[in-house]
């Protein structure tokens, strides 16, 4: 081993410990530690699980990707569309009770699985700049617009989820009715994210940019130990670490966030459990502070962790109620054929 490459190890093993111990970059999500990527020029594509797609319901992305997508229709025609976007680690699933909840108002709900994660293509929680998470829910947004051109789009994110929303209705700030945040990572733990903690991060970035890290401790996710135990048990969800190249891309996202906050003016809904050890209440206090909005809504759950929508169950009911009740207010009138569709 020459000489640069021994001080390259040092550094690593130096700083990595420092750097990761426990903060938001090592506890927001987790990868395997041997990701597999999906058959190469296999016919059919096949999903990570070894379903061919042409079994499952996907888009395929700008980068030839296949993304897994769900839907939840409405019995009638539909009065809203509502994008889900997920948080890092997990895959779409877990939202189907809130979904049908929302289906329930007669609003036409979907998600995909992002790159890299559940059943869509990509090597597991690695993705090559955070603007792939927004891009590809801004396509899936505009493929459903254009077959309901008239319907307002709202857009629901959790954890991750929550950046990636925020980001997409920068992007298209026009476009939607209104956000629902749940625990979204709005910023990074400053006493995490230290200049010098960012500075080495970035040179292992440059040198050990698949370098894994901390791993996410799944007692936090909820209060409710059997959302905990289906957490873990749920083999779509990753339970490996986090490497160094995503914990960069993730504070890249924060970075944008904070710049865009002066400038975002539609409405939100903000939920967040002052007990979260995953996503920093304090960048959801930050946001709301800060956003000129004259639309905007923030509920502090007492003792509540990061899933909300999962914790607790008086807690989960209340965070469904919240949402729906927010979304409803913001519905336009129904037409009568929407109201004999009910």
């Amino acid at each position: 081993m020459n000489t640069v490459s021994t001080a390259a190890c040092l550094l690593v093993a130096a700083v990595s410990c420092y750097l990761y111990g426990y903060d938001v970059l090592s506890s927001l999500l987790s990868v395997p530690d041997d990701p597999s990527m999906p058959e190469p020029g296999a016919a059919p594509r096949r999903s990570p699980q070894g379903v061919p797609y042409t079994e499952l319901q996907h888009i395929v992305n700008a980068d030839g990707q296949h993304l897994f997508c769900r839907y939840w229709e409405p019995a009638g025609p539909p009065r809203a569309l509502v994008f889900i976007a997920h948080g890092a680690g997990e895959h779409s699933g877990p939202y189907n009770e809130m979904a049908q909840r929302l289906k329930d108002l007669s609003l036409l709900v979907f998600s995909h699985d992002h790159v890299g994660h559940g059943q869509s293509e990509g090597e597991r929680m690695i993705v090559k700049e955070f603007q792939v998470y927004i891009r590809d829910s801004l396509q899936h947004i505009d493929l459903m617009k254009s077959r309901h051109p008239d319907l307002p789009v709202f857009i629901v994110g959790h954890s991750m989820g929550g950046a990636i929303s925020i980001l997409t209705a920068c992007e298209r700030p026009g476009d939607f009715v209104g956000v629902v945040l749940i625990a979204p990572m709005v910023q990074l733990n400053p006493e995490s994210a230290t200049p010098f903690k960012v500075f080495v991060a970035k040179i292992l970035n440059h040198m050990l940019p698949s370098l894994a890290l901390g791993s996410i401790e799944s007692k936090w996710i909820s209060r409710d130990k059997k959302q905990v135990e289906a957490y873990d048990a749920d083999e779509l969800n990753y339970h490996g670490r986090l490497r160094v190249s995503f914990g960069m891309q993730l504070m890249v996202a924060a970075d944008r966030i904070e710049r865009e906050i002066p400038s975002i003016n539609w409405p939100f809904l903000l939920l967040h459990g002052d007990t979260d050890k995953i996503c920093d209440i304090r960048g959801s206090i930050m946001m709301y502070d800060r956003v000129p909005s004259s639309d905007k809504k923030f509920e502090i759950y007492k003792g509540g962790y990061h899933a909300l929508h999962h914790d607790l169950p008086e807690v989960a009911e209340s965070v469904l109620k919240e949402v729906t009740s927010w979304i409803s207010e913001r519905l336009p009138a129904m037409t009568t054929e929407q109201q004999q569709g009910l």
